[in-house]
């Protein structure tokens, strides 16, 4: 279902998902998906009926727009959770249960990055994949300022701190870094 809008304006989501090896039958989570939940969608599009994905966000309504989406689009495998990130088990999903989680634009907005990798590792399975997209510290006529977006070796720090394997970095547009993690 490659017709479903991506927001390919600042980040193709769809060819980013791909290129961090979501596949079909996978169980994903989107913490901090948005209002409209480009990931979360072409997540859902990716993953097929076999698999499915959470899509998490502190605000509801947010979450009611995913839902309206996920109907437009047919898309079955969404479901929502209502959660603070910051919060340790807050999503309530099961320890080591999900393949992928991903974090896209989100550290720029949250203060505790670790409670979110904390979190992150809490219900990956081993071997499972952490993808995070955030914003280049770099002025931009758009995003967030410039104090509030995070450097990626920060990130990676942390990361690796935690346990996380860094697997693949790269360029998800002019404006955005990537950074896909395995639980080792």
């Amino acid at each position: 279902m490659d017709n479903i809008p991506g927001g390919k304006e600042l980040i193709n989501s769809r060819a980013l998902l791909e290129e961090a090896g979501l596949s079909q039958g996978m169980k994903v989570v989107d913490f901090g998906c948005g209002r409209r939940g480009h990931f979360t969608l072409q997540a859902a599009s990716i993953i097929g009926l076999s698999g499915i994905v959470y899509a998490v966000d502190i605000l509801k309504s947010v979450l009611e727009n995913i839902k309206r989406e996920a109907e437009i689009f047919g898309l079955d495998n969404i479901k929502t959770i209502w959660a603070d990130l910051e919060v340790f088990g807050a999503t309530k999903i099961a320890d080591s249960s999900v393949d992928f989680v991903m974090a896209n634009n989100l550290f720029s907005q949250i203060k505790d990055h670790l409670s979110v990798l904390i979190e992150a590792k809490r219900i990956l399975k081993n071997g499972g994949h952490l993808l995070i997209t955030d914003w280049k510290k770099k002025a931009a006529p758009f995003g967030p300022s410039l104090n509030q977006r995070i450097d990626k070796e920060k990130v990676k720090e942390a990361a690796g701190e935690l346990g996380f394997k860094l697997e693949k970095e790269w360029e998800a547009g002019p404006y955005h870094w990537s950074l896909l993690f395995k639980k080792g």
